[in-house]
């Protein structure tokens, strides 16, 4: 991801400053998708987007990750490292209506997208679930007939969820972890973009420190700052410390 470098990245960053959780995830996986328009990120199903932001972070720092969570059972804070070295590609993704059979009901619907999950947002949650499946079933039928606006029962939901996640595996990401204080064990969800964005936020923090010392040590502009290499930028800052 050559397209990665820091100015571009600042950019990001800058504009995230001012935006919601959606939209900073509609930043960042603009840098995995450079010259895509909004309404393209949008429709891209969940998992893939995520697959593509773990790309993103696994170029920029890495594929080890820390995480950190509570215990659910003891409250103990737990910090783990997790590597997602294997998580930065997504597999083919239906570009097509998905078709699930459950006994008599025949159901053909498409993964959630970004803007699908925006506009559930707001729903509360006991019927974001039955919003966000209106919106993705695309035809209905029981017995061979069209059923499209009545509610399906838990089976088929539960086969359409099935078929979701062996498609769109990335769409939900949760680890088990042992709680090394009570040996329970608990479900941690990792947000790869909140997650990312958090470390673009610190990066873009201390590289513009960077910036701020050299360009008061020797004149320099942002461009011709940005523009060394980590190694020789660092190396500067070294000597500005020593002087």
């Amino acid at each position: 991801m050559e397209h990665l470098e820091a100015g571009a990245l600042l950019a990001a960053w800058e504009a995230g400053l001012a935006s919601d959780d959606g939209g900073r995830a509609l930043l960042l996986h603009g840098l995995a998708r450079p010259g895509s328009e909004a309404g393209e990120l949008l429709s891209v199903p969940v998992g893939r987007r995520d697959a593509e932001l773990f790309a993103v972070r696994r170029a920029l720092f890495g594929a080890r990750l820390e995480v950190r969570t509570d215990c659910a059972e003891c409250g103990e804070e737990m910090e783990f490292a997790f590597d997602a070295g294997d998580m930065g590609t997504a597999g083919d993704v239906p570009g097509k209506p998905i078709r699930v059979e459950a006994g008599e009901w025949t159901v053909e619907f498409r993964l959630p997208t970004p803007a699908d999950l925006a506009a559930v947002e707001a729903v509360p949650d006991d019927r974001a679930r039955a919003a966000l499946l209106a919106r993705c079933v695309l035809r209905a039928e029981r017995g061979g007939q069209d059923v499209a606006d009545r509610p399906l029962p838990d089976h088929v939901q539960r086969r359409i969820a099935a078929a979701s996640e062996e498609l769109d595996p990335f769409a939900d990401v949760t680890l088990n972890v042992a709680c090394p204080a009570c040996g329970k064990a608990t479900r941690a969800e990792l947000d790869i973009a909140s997650y990312l964005w958090a470390e673009l936020d610190a990066w873009a923090r201390d590289t513009l420190l960077d910036v701020h010392l050299l360009a008061t040590a020797y004149g320099w502009s942002e461009p011709e700052i940005l523009a060394l290499s980590p190694l020789r930028r660092r190396y500067y800052l070294e000597l500005c410390a020593d002087a």
